[in-house]
């Protein structure tokens, strides 16, 4: 059986590049390979950031593959393969794992929100379907649903359910998770702005929205504090405070794509219904980033 991809420290839930309304794969590759060459550990293909919410199925599914390719078994390419319906997060399962993918990320089911029960029974049979490791996403300021820790906890007890992605900004719940189930999954950092507090509690990585832009300072965030150079670790959650903020003054991932292009890494657009930011934070994007260093 294959080894299981080690699935912690500094992973970027990447954006998708986009030109005259298609993929820019091009523009995609030269990301990915930035990326790795930046020492970050893994790759998320198509989460919410990936703008997974406005792709089509056959999109999705390129974008993954791609991903795959380019990576080439580097680093593990993580697939975004959530839906409200458990129908739909199957089907995008099975596809994940035809495109290559090494392990899966899955949401709760968002707007129709489930009981604790109705979740418990959605990714059991995500999990039954697949022997890829699975990423639990919990983010319920986004989905309007949320995955309590007794709920992890049965879960946890599934061979394949390997890790949560901890989008709640909540501390305390981050503590009551690296408690109850930190010794058979991972508790991942899923929100930027919390990721260094939670590596203070047992966290074993982050999901990040911020290393699109500052993939390096991440990925050095996670290994000083691995090494117990938390001095180092804190300087660094520090320096990428305001950046933190500023990713998400407006809808995701709108700021983070107009970072990458004022890098002249990738075109400026979006899928509707999210469009550019504002000219305002365009500016103080702009000025944050030549702060940092980073134009």
């Amino acid at each position: 059986m294959t080894a299981r991809p080690v699935l912690e420290g500094a992973m970027t839930a990447l954006v998708t590049p986009m030109r005259d309304g298609k993929v820019d794969f091009d523009a995609y590759t030269k990301l990915v390979e930035w990326q790795i060459a930046s020492g970050i550990d893994a790759l998320v293909a198509v989460g919410t950031t990936g703008e997974s919410a406005t792709l089509d199925f056959d999109e999705h599914i390129a974008v993954i593959a791609h991903t795959v390719k380019v990576a080439n078994g580097r680093v593990p390419v993580i697939a975004g393969a959530g839906g409200n319906a458990t129908a739909e997060a199957l089907d995008l399962t099975r596809r994940s794992v035809d495109a290559g993918a090494d392990a899966l990320l899955h949401v709760t089911p968002y707007y129709n929100r489930p009981n604790q029960d109705g979740l418990f029974r959605h990714f059991e049979a995500i999990a039954k379907s697949t022997r890829l490791p699975i990423i639990l996403y919990n983010v319920p300021t986004r989905t309007g649903c949320d995955l309590l820790p007794d709920t992890v906890v049965r879960l946890a007890a599934i061979d394949n359910i390997v890790a949560i992605k901890e989008a709640t900004g909540n501390l305390a719940r981050a503590s009551e998770l690296v408690a109850r189930v930190g010794n058979q999954v991972n508790v991942l950092s899923g929100d930027d702005a919390t990721a260094f507090p939670l590596y203070a509690v047992g966290a074993k990585g982050v999901i990040s929205v911020v290393s699109n832009v500052a993939p390096a300072r991440m990925a050095e965030m996670w290994d000083a504090a691995v090494a117990g150079n938390w001095s180092r670790a804190r300087e660094i959650h520090y320096q990428l405070r305001v950046l933190n903020h500023l990713l998400f003054a407006e809808p995701s991932p709108a700021p983070t794509k107009a970072c990458l292009h004022l890098m002249g890494r990738i075109g400026p657009e979006l899928r509707p219904p999210i469009y550019p930011v504002s000219a305002g934070l365009a500016e103080q994007l702009r000025a944050e980033l030549a702060a940092q260093g980073l134009l």
